[in-house]
């Protein structure tokens, strides 16, 4: 009872969207970080393909970058029984010295890849663990019926990254060098830093900090599994994210190796597909207020996981622009989806929870599936890589159809 009085009490003074500061400044503090976040997505394979010219080596990078998946379970505990903003602060922190010590290594040409594979690795684990901080925050800072807003507008200035940062990228890696691409990424980290560090945020729970750590993994599982909604999206993300992994892996490596494009067309290419994207998240909320979460997801992922076999299929620059454009189009309309989905279902004492068993279940095939994607392309070839990433995609999308969405 006192907790729900405390929520109410809570929910009255966070102050309207079009006023609400602390929520702007935490979303612009992302998008500083997305902005470097999408340089070094383009960065590291071209690093990998100048230390080793191995798409192996790019699947055990992309491996170890995405392992710390695993530990989502304790992340999420962690996220509850400790101050999220200290949280926040200490992974950006981390960030962005290792981006910028890599950054002057390779520059110095003093990187070996091992370094390079250790800093994948730790870079990934504290990622992790920001996003699953970042995703219990939003609802402290904004009223319920603004989180759909919320949400679009954090995706929709995500894409607004993916549309800038990747174009920049290229350029800076075909006229100085993939170091300073990195060098760049750390900085935006700080930055990010500064914005999280003016946010009110709430202690941890004490009820929450008094459990064994075991009991509090198995409740967020136990919570996950009754919800249904939260439960076939999960199922859902979890197909579809080793079908996207398998071409996302590939993808620079494919281009730049196989179609021959240099890392500024490159660059250009992915910030295409970013300018789709930005109008996708922002055309979410719209979509939600005519149709049903199950006929949105549903909709939206048959047609990422067509644009993911079309993308492995053709050749043309031009193709290949569009192919990337729908596919990011549809992922940036499904994201504020299953996001709001999450934050409307779950109680606030157990969104870490929620959010990190949900991140284990949608994510857990990511780490081998990244290194299955070197060794695919090794053996055969990384267009067939990418086609059958994007069969997997798409047969996901039936997932979507339970019957729980509708009504959600």
């Amino acid at each position: 009872m006192n907790s729900n009085m405390e929520e109410l009490a809570h929910e009255d003074s966070r102050p309207e969207w079009r006023k609400n500061y602390p929520a702007f400044r935490l979303i612009g503090g992302n998008v500083v970080s997305f902005f470097g976040d999408q340089i070094y997505l383009l960065a590291l394979p071209l690093i990998v393909l100048a230390l080793t010219d191995s798409p192996v080596a790019m699947g055990i990078a992309a491996f170890l970058e995405r392992l710390p998946i695993l530990l989502q379970p304790w992340f999420g505990v962690l996220t509850d029984r400790l101050s999220r903003k200290r949280i926040l602060l200490a992974c950006d922190a981390c960030r962005a010295f290792l981006a910028g010590v890599t950054g002057v290594l390779f520059i110095m040409d003093q990187l070996t890849v091992w370094q390079l594979f250790l800093t994948a690795f730790l870079i990934g684990l504290f990622t992790q663990l920001y996003n699953t901080a970042q995703f219990t925050v939003i609802p402290y800072l904004v009223r319920e019926h603004d989180l759909k807003k919320a949400n679009a507008v954090n995706s929709g200035l995500f894409q607004t990254a993916v549309l800038l940062g990747p174009g920049l990228g290229g350029m800076i890696v075909s006229i100085y060098h993939p170091g300073y691409a990195l060098i760049i990424n750390g900085t935006s980290f700080l930055a990010a830093w500064l914005a999280i560090r003016s946010l009110p945020l709430p202690r941890a729970s004490e009820h929450t900090a008094q459990q064994k750590v075991w009991k509090q993994v198995e409740e967020g599982f136990r919570y996950v599994f009754k919800r249904k909604p939260i439960l076939f999206t999960n199922l859902a993300m979890m197909f579809s994210i080793f079908g996207t992994t398998l071409f996302l892996t590939m993808m620079v490596f494919h281009l730049k190796d196989v179609i021959g494009l240099s890392p500024a067309a490159i660059g250009w290419l992915l910030s295409s597909g970013g300018a789709a994207a930005i109008g996708g998240a922002f055309l979410s909320p719209v979509l939600t207020s005519k149709w049903s979460y199950m006929h949105i997801l549903f909709t939206a992922s048959i047609c990422g996981g067509i644009s993911v076999i079309g993308f492995g299929l053709m050749g043309a620059f031009t193709s290949l622009l569009i192919m990337n454009a729908i596919g990011t189009f549809a992922a940036s309309i499904q994201s504020p989806c299953i996001i709001t989905i999450r934050q409307k279902l779950t109680p606030k004492r157990l969104l870490g929870r929620v959010q990190a068993t949900s991140r284990l279940i949608s994510w857990v095939s990511m780490p081998a599936a990244a290194l299955l994607a070197g060794f695919i392309s090794e053996w055969f070839s990384t267009d067939v890589t990418i086609v059958i990433g994007g069969v997997i995609t798409t047969l996901a999308s039936f997932f979507y159809l339970h019957p729980s969405l509708k009504t959600a």
